[in-house]
């Protein structure tokens, strides 16, 4: 971990706050995300939120978060003030942009500007060809895109053709499900090969859901799961050790095998072929038992 100052902070849009952190910083891929040690839940126990950072990445001065208030840890990220310390793991990418492309097609809705911020900084700072559209109520980030944005009132998907873009074009998405899920939709019909299509989501969804039992096979334990806690959650309380890190069902930190029952999958990383045989526990659930490989 590293603990790192924050040096400003300050309201951008409403009910978004911009969060500058110094200390011990290293340069990063563009669309990297920073974990963030955010206070403890109602059971005592650690948050970890990820937050996008979004400068270009080549040798930062500092640190830059914006941070939606919501519940939790963005409340807690919310107090924060000149001189407080926070604990930090990363910078880390899972959205890094194409450096072959020939031109970088950019979408974003609200807070997903994030990375979609840093990839544009990044491809103005060495000169790549780059193209920003923004769906946004509240204009968050509208200052820092002024004179690029292509139109950030109306739904881009209404104007932009998407099958007449410069051949060697890569598009770059983030934003919440159901926009992305229209983006790439767009994009199959506009016969985009997947390799082409690249997506950064906020997480999966919340946890509630009918109560389960895990049976752990080789330790021979059994682990009941409550609506409205996760299958890590009731792991780590019954004192089982689970490597993770997002805890939404993105990174796949978690993942674990299953040998039985059937998992109710709930994440955004595991392919389609392994479903039937592993499980994020940090969102997923399962119907009436399964079995895990702990």
């Amino acid at each position: 971990m590293n603990r790192l100052t924050v040096s400003d902070t300050r309201l951008i849009a409403e009910g978004v706050r911009r969060i500058r952190l110094v200390g011990d910083l290293r340069s990063y891929v563009p669309g990297s995300h920073l974990d963030v040690l955010c206070g403890t839940d109602e059971r005592g126990r650690q948050r970890r939120n990820a937050y996008s950072l979004t400068g270009d990445g080549f040798r930062p001065e500092h640190y830059e978060i914006s941070v939606r208030l919501g519940t939790g840890g963005s409340r807690w990220m919310h107090r924060l003030r000149p001189g407080d310390v926070v604990e930090t793991d990363g910078p880390r990418s899972g959205f890094a942009p194409v450096q072959s492309a020939r031109h970088h097609l950019l979408v974003a809705a609200g807070i997903g500007v994030t990375p979609i911020l840093s990839h544009f900084r990044a491809a103005r700072f060495w000169r790549r060809s780059v193209e920003v559209h923004h769906v946004s109520r509240d204009g968050v980030h509208a200052e820092d895109l002024r004179g690029h944005l292509t139109d950030s009132r109306a739904r881009f998907w209404r104007g932009l053709d998407l099958a007449d873009q410069p051949l060697g074009t890569h598009l770059y998405a983030c934003g919440p499900e159901s926009f992305l899920a229209e983006v790439t939709a767009r994009a199959r019909e506009a016969g985009w090969p997947g390799s082409r299509v690249h997506v950064e989501r906020f997480g999966a969804r919340p946890a509630g859901g009918e109560p389960f039992t895990a049976q752990l096979r080789r330790s021979g334990t059994s682990v009941p799961v409550e609506d409205g806690e996760t299958l890590l959650e009731a792991l780590e309380s019954a004192g089982v050790a689970v490597a993770n890190r997002c805890r939404r069902g993105v990174c796949g930190e978690c993942v674990v095998e299953v040998t039985g029952g059937v998992p109710l999958h709930r994440d955004l990383v595991l392919p389609e072929e392994e479903r039937a045989t592993r499980i994020a526990p940090c969102v997923s659930r399962a119907r009436g038992e399964v079995e895990l490989d702990l």
